[in-house]
């Protein structure tokens, strides 16, 4: 009796998997062309920038999901939107800390009709008096909903 349920165990186990993988090809479909998603991203990713060298923060900001659940990995984990923009007003709190911003080296990846990671690096032109011109990389993992799409997870290093 204990051999027989283990077997059936091990078939479920592997009936699952099988589902997760039949499921999972759609998604692969998906991934490897979704030209108007690309586009939609990059415009996000574009308005960010203008916001930045405008020295606008809070409108940067609009570029993440307003939610508790949003994340920024740096020196540390920080949760939630309202603790990331004033992270960002803190640290970036005049226009010669914001510097100019530009990203480079972009990939976007569309994972699912609703999900997306886009990787790449940023450089900051600033002067020696804003902390110096900083160079690093990025990932972000964005989502889409019915504001557009919004970046949900953010890890950004400094490499310089």
């Amino acid at each position: 009796m204990l051999y027989a349920w283990s077997m059936m165990r091990r078939v479920h186990f592997f009936l699952v998997l099988a589902v997760l993988a039949a499921s999972s090809q759609p998604q692969i479909a998906i991934a490897q062309a979704n030209p108007l998603a690309e586009t939609a991203i990059r415009q996000v990713l574009g308005q960010q920038v203008a916001d930045w060298n405008r020295g606008d923060v809070g409108a940067f900001m609009k570029g993440y999901e307003n939610s508790p659940q949003t994340t920024f990995v740096g020196q540390t984990v920080q949760y939630g939107y309202a603790t990331i923009l004033e992270r960002y007003k803190k640290v970036y709190a005049n226009p010669a800390a914001m510097g100019k911003l530009t990203f480079a080296h972009l990939a976007i990846r569309v994972l699912t009709s609703d999900y997306a990671a886009v990787t790449g690096n940023f450089h900051l032109q600033r002067r020696p008096a804003g902390g110096g011109n900083a160079d690093g990389i990025f990932s972000l993992l964005l989502k889409k909903d019915t504001l557009g799409w919004k970046i949900i997870l953010d890890h950004s290093s400094r490499v310089s």
